[in-house]
């Protein structure tokens, strides 16, 4: 298998933007102390970093992670992939269509942290943000 984490780029407008998705496990506890209710995956978030390209390179990172109705692929099914349980919506972070909508969706927290150099942000309200089906008028 071949890992699929290199450096994309994808245009926005007058800006290029640098992305990457990682698989970033955590630290899990020794098995004596293994929850049974776990589940194997549970320890796996996806980070998705994004950054214009020029001298500041600030960094916004969305990290998602395992939840309730909320999946990340770990080896049960293609990299880079999400799911909303209940309804079974599907986003690919590989993909740079699904990339472009976060960013978007995203991109205004570079504007309220500006001294920041990474900004880290909760990922899934901004998958539920470009995947809620739009109202009818």
């Amino acid at each position: 298998m071949t890992k699929n984490n290199r450096l994309r780029r994808l245009v926005v407008g007058d800006t290029t933007w640098h992305w990457t998705v990682r698989q970033l496990p955590h630290s899990r506890p020794r098995s004596s102390g293994r929850d049974p209710h776990r589940v194997a995956y549970d320890h796996c978030r996806l980070k998705l970093s994004l950054y214009p390209e020029g001298p500041r390179r600030r960094r916004l990172v969305l990290l998602f992670g395992p939840a309730e109705h909320r999946s990340v692929s770990n080896c049960y099914f293609d990299s880079g992939a999400l799911v909303r349980l209940p309804d079974h919506t599907y986003l690919n972070l590989h993909e740079p269509g699904t990339v472009r909508r976060l960013l978007e969706a995203a991109a205004p927290n570079l504007d309220l942290h500006p001294s920041s150099q990474t900004v880290e942000v909760d990922g899934w309200p901004y998958f539920d943000a470009i995947t809620e089906p739009p109202e009818s008028a």
